[in-house]
């Protein structure tokens, strides 16, 4: 989903996604070599018609979301990541995030044991 963006495309899904809400100004912004005016605009129209954002009329401005997909779009941006920074590794990943939380409470060390078993199932 998020990785078969073009990287404009994908730059802009994922500023509006952690902002909540933004409008084509703000997401010009927020752009690391914006370009124009009229091209965030127009690939803003892209991603609404790919059914990853809406807008909504504001004071006359659109203001731009996502659209809720969380399970979808979260598994999409954790693939490009895994891709991204960790080669493809999961469990590389899976250890650098371990390596940022200090306090798992014992819920939280439940859930990576199940996983981590119900991984270890699936691979044999």
């Amino acid at each position: 989903m998020i990785e078969g963006l073009p990287r404009r495309e994908r730059e802009i899904f994922e500023i509006v996604a952690s902002a909540g809400t933004a409008t084509a100004v703000a997401v010009r912004a927020a752009m690391r070599e914006p370009p124009s005016h009229s091209a965030v605009r127009t690939l803003l129209a892209r991603l609404e018609r790919r059914g990853l954002l809406r807008h909504r009329l504001v004071e006359q401005s659109y203001v731009y979301e996502s659209v809720p997909q969380p399970a979808k779009v979260r598994e999409s941006a954790l693939r490009q990541l895994v891709k991204t920074f960790f080669n493809g590794s999961a469990a590389s990943a899976a250890t650098a995030l371990l390596g940022l939380s200090r306090d798992l409470d014992p819920a939280e060390l439940e859930a990576l044991q199940r996983a981590i078993d119900q991984a270890r199932e699936r691979g044999s």
